[in-house]
């Protein structure tokens, strides 16, 4: 798509500060982050958004969120369980898809919130 900023960011056309990439998608840290750490997940094909997936989008949806356990654990925000069970840190992720659904770039992207909570008021 010649207007997506992400398909940009994909192309290299838009500098991004990418913490992973492979054949099929990339993550990047939000400019504009909600939350001490906000990296955005997304698939390096345009897809303008959840609702336009189908069948064919399962392998790619599912490495997509597999992603987020292990980027979780290189930014710092992955579950770490003390010795006596009792769970700390964490990440939120959310995907967002139309108007309503608050979407503001019409190309899919997972969100991954996590760091220190101030930010859990916002409703994320």
């Amino acid at each position: 798509m010649d207007n997506c900023i992400f398909c940009k960011i994909v192309a290299k056309q838009i500098p991004a500060a990418i913490v992973y990439e492979d054949d099929d998608v990339l993550a990047f840290k939000d400019i504009n982050p909600a939350a001490p750490v906000h990296l955005l997940v997304i698939p390096k094909v345009h897809v303008a958004t959840l609702s336009d997936c189908t069948d064919e989008h399962a392998a790619l949806l599912g490495k997509m969120l597999a992603l987020a356990p292990k980027l979780a654990e290189q930014n710092g925000i992955a579950v770490k369980t003390s010795a006596d069970g009792t769970p700390s840190g964490g990440f939120k992720t959310l995907i967002n898809a139309g108007p309503d659904g608050g979407q503001e770039v019409y190309h899919l992207h997972l969100h991954m919130y996590g760091g220190p909570r101030p930010w859990r008021g916002l409703g994320l």
